[in-house]
């Protein structure tokens, strides 16, 4: 007479038929559980070999050509005694 246990097969079947018969109403949920951590590594993966390639658009294929413009200076305003200042004069404290 053989051994009960004697390969894994007997093992994995009983474990199958107790996940059955005690977590059934969780079985639907355990799956989409498990479908969405899938995706999830899935796309981690897709990203990771992606981050060492670089991104190719139209517009940043080449160097941008840049202009320096300088803008007209806005003369400053006239002070009380009619000159012009060149914006280092310092206000007067209100001290009593």
């Amino acid at each position: 007479m053989g051994r009960l246990f004697d390969g894994p097969w007997p093992i994995v079947i009983i474990i199958v038929v107790a996940l059955l018969l005690f977590a059934a109403p969780k079985l639907p949920a355990m799956a989409r559980s498990l479908g969405q951590s899938m995706r999830i590594i899935k796309s981690e993966v897709k990203e990771m070999k992606n981050d060492g390639k670089p991104e190719s658009t139209d517009d940043a294929s080449g160097p941008v050509e840049g202009k320096i413009v300088n803008h007209p200076q806005a003369k400053p305003a006239p002070t009380q005694h009619g000159e012009p200042t060149d914006g280092t004069d310092v206000p007067p404290s209100n001290r009593a």
